[in-house]
């Protein structure tokens, strides 16, 4: 018999055939499986596994009751199969997702390529940031562009045309007080992360003019040392306090350049006199010059994590960004729809890595909205929550410190188990290819989840550190939107390797990007070699930086004969040609006993132990063992003790022998874990209530350890614990 049934309330008119009765129910839901491509579907994996097998139909009486039955179950997985989701279509084979350049496996390309000329440029009328902009006005019109929002109150948009003509006015009195539009004209950014700082940029670029960024937590004497050696005469600043910090080094003779200010924030009459005394004044307006392809557009101070700043020359546009929107904007978005991108970092962060903070611009070269946090971190949650955004960029540690509170809100072992089963249903999918936020366990288990990330949230571009693959697999199935990790570093403008859309597997940083090369090349002392898939990863391309500013040394350093950008990380090629980040060269030191030693990659395990947040593992070349510093996450390091039968606060807690101990042996058993050797293991640890920040000099504005500061910092303690090993 047939079953005529309708599909989406009457949208679809189909025929279905019913099975014959002599077939058992279980083979029926076989039969439903497409066998063609070999796409196994998750929720007939999950029916068959929790249907118990019934009696063959033969057995049944085919009452009419039964047939109804049969016919309303036929409808049901005929709608389901009509409307299932479907995969993502990757752009390549996901098994060779890049290529060797030239017969070298060492050395390789995206294989996105049709042949080894790089991606320069993916629009023809985009060369630089201006024509970017100019080109999302096009698409956008009057639209929104550039949001913000006081407190408890909806966000407010600036229009990309007004942002057009605040940049063109503030661009012109930039002129108007002497600066010249050229590619050699600096000038400086103090500004938090706000639409100011946009406007000020593109007024910049609107005039040829390039972008020194500054940013507070520099210090006296890294701030000194960028205005005399980009020669600053003229900075944008956003409060009142940094202008006058700016001042007081012209008053003191240490800045003979500066000569102009122009501050965002409304301004006392008493700092008008402080630089008038000081020959500094406040700007006004002129007229427009487009710049060209090849002009400088950024000169980023890099502070690394030694301490020193190192500046950056960027050129154009070239950045992974392309990538992101080439393959996944088609596929995934839609122009009637408002996509919206959160920037919300600490003060000065996006400001220092301007290039690295690339989404912003592509979103502008697509039209799309730009959201701005309030300026406090604590609300940064109310933000997105208020925003709404689509595109949400971020670092790996706020999405482990998203995953810790996943699961240290699930408390119940009932919950626990229902949380845990749907996760492994959603990488089911997500191993097929499938990446949705509107399935069952979606609406059942992850929906408070995704409604605290604003409920609209696609993609979340994460790099600037490892993440964790567990971490990474399960909000990919949390948050039900895309995650793209990837790889690069100032040097590159950004990136140099993505994740490839299709391909949702953890453990890897994607394949090189269209725009450059990346090759492999031998570290002896560390026995990586490029015949085995292992070794430094260099880049070369149009991504690549030009070098550092008025340092021949330094970029000599970092840039070889041949163009190749030595970064420092070491990497390995897997077979399907991505790359995965396996340990660090530049902070590598030796113990006693030889054995070399890559602390980062020791970090990044610990900081996988429960009640921790923060480490800094610590060796010395006349000691045979390592010792660290341990911030407790202060979120759940109570609760974690207090399982364990001790309380107290967390400054008590720190100084209690036996919770050290615990820390310390719940870290070996993560180390030992991830197959850390035992001399890599830490043999004794400091606990400190404080975490590193920005603010208290422990780490660089992208919120990497500050390694020298950290030794400097703890000397007393690291000295402590090396001496009562030696006791």
């Amino acid at each position: 018999f047939r079953v005529v049934f309708l599909v989406g309330g009457g949208g679809v008119l189909s025929l279905l055939p019913c099975p014959s009765p002599a077939m058992h129910f279980q083979e029926w839901l076989r039969s439903l499986r497409p066998g063609a491509d070999g796409v196994k579907v998750p929720e007939l994996e999950d029916l068959r596994s929790l249907l118990p097998s019934v009696p063959a139909l033969s057995s049944l009486s085919l009452a009419t009751s039964s047939v109804l039955g049969l016919g309303a179950l036929a409808s049901l997985m005929a709608y389901w199969l009509v409307t299932r989701p479907r995969p993502i279509a990757p752009p390549c084979d996901l098994q060779a997702q890049s290529i060797p350049v030239q017969g070298d496996p060492s050395c390789r390309r995206s294989a996105l390529l049709k042949d080894e000329t790089l991606l320069e440029f993916y629009h023809e009328d985009t060369r630089t940031i201006y024509d970017m902009f100019q080109r999302g006005r096009r698409i956008a019109g009057d639209g929104p562009c550039l949001g913000f929002r006081k407190p408890r109150e909806p966000y407010q948009w600036i229009s990309y045309t007004e942002v057009e003509e605040q940049a063109q006015v503030l661009g012109s009195g930039l002129r108007a007080k002497g600066c010249q539009p050229n590619s050699q004209q600096f000038v400086g950014i103090f500004a938090q992360n706000r639409p100011e700082w946009v406007i000020a940029e593109l007024a910049c670029y609107t005039f040829s003019m390039a972008v020194v960024p500054l940013y507070e937590t520099l210090g006296e004497e890294a701030m000194v040392h960028i205005l005399n050696l980009a020669e600053l005469a003229l900075v944008l600043c956003d409060k009142e306090e940094k202008a006058v910090s700016l001042l007081a080094h012209k008053e003191k003779g240490v800045a003979p350049h500066l000569s102009c200010l122009v501050l965002f924030n409304p301004f006392s009459t008493a700092l008008v006199d402080k630089g008038k005394s000081c020959d500094v004044e406040i700007l006004h307006l002129d007229q427009i010059m487009p710049p060209n392809p090849e002009d400088l557009a950024v000169v980023c101070f890099t502070s690394g994590t030694t301490g020193s700043v190192n500046p950056d020359e960027s050129a154009g546009l070239n950045d992974f960004f392309f990538f992101f929107f080439f393959f996944v904007w088609p596929t995934c978005y839609s122009h009637s729809e408002g996509l919206k991108v959160l920037t919300a970092v600490h003060d000065g962060v996006c400001v220092c890595v301007r290039v690295c903070a690339c989404p912003q611009v592509s979103m502008f070269c697509h039209g799309a909205r730009v959201g701005f946090y309030q300026g406090d971190i604590s609300l940064l949650m109310d933000d997105i929550k208020t925003l709404q955004p689509t595109l949400f960029p971020v670092v790996p540690r706020l999405l482990n410190r998203i995953y810790d509170k996943i699961l240290g809100s699930v408390t119940s072992p009932l919950r626990r188990a229902v949380l845990r089963y749907a996760v492994r249903r959603k990488q089911a999918e997500l191993n097929s290819g499938v990446v949705r936020n509107d399935s069952l366990w979606d609406r059942l288990v992850f929906n408070k989840i995704q409604a605290s990330m604003g409920g609209k949230l696609r993609f979340i571009l994460t790099a600037s550190a490892p993440i964790s693959p567990t971490v990474l697999s399960f909000l990919r199935a949390t948050l039900g939107c895309l995650i793209f990790e990837g790889y690069g570093q100032t040097e590159c403008t950004a990136g140099c390797t993505f994740s490839m859309p299709g391909d949702w597997s953890a453990g890897h940083v994607g394949a090189p990007l269209p725009c450059n090369v990346v090759k492999l090349s031998d570290i002896p002392e560390m026995s990586y070699y490029s015949r085995n898939g292992e070794g430094e990863i260099c880049i070369r391309g149009h991504s690549v930086f030009r070098g550092y500013l008025r340092d021949q040394e330094r970029t000599a350093e970092a840039l070889d004969g041949d163009g190749w950008l030595h970064t420092g990380d070491v990497g390995q090629w897997l077979p399907n040609g991505t790359l995965r980040i396996i340990d660090r060269k530049k902070h590598i030191f030796k113990l006693s006993q030889g054995e070399y030693i890559a602390p980062e990659k020791i970090e990044n395990v610990y900081m996988r132990s429960v009640p921790v947040l923060q480490v800094f593992v610590h060796g010395d070349s006349l000691q045979s063992h390592l010792i660290g510093i341990v911030v407790p996450d202060p979120e759940v390091f109570t609760d974690w003790t207090k399982d364990r039968g001790i309380v107290g606060s967390c400054e008590e807690l720190c100084q209690n022998p036996d919770v050290k101990k615990a820390v310390l042996e719940d870290m070996t058993l993560v180390g030992k874990q991830a197959g850390l050797k035992s001399f890599e293991q830490v043999k004794d640890i400091h606990l400190h209530p404080e975490p590193f920040s920005i603010s208290n000099g422990l780490l660089t504005p992208t919120l990497k350890s500050r390694r020298a500061d950290l030794r400097r910092f703890f000397q007393p303690q690291i000295t402590l614990m090396y001496s009562k090993a030696a006791a």
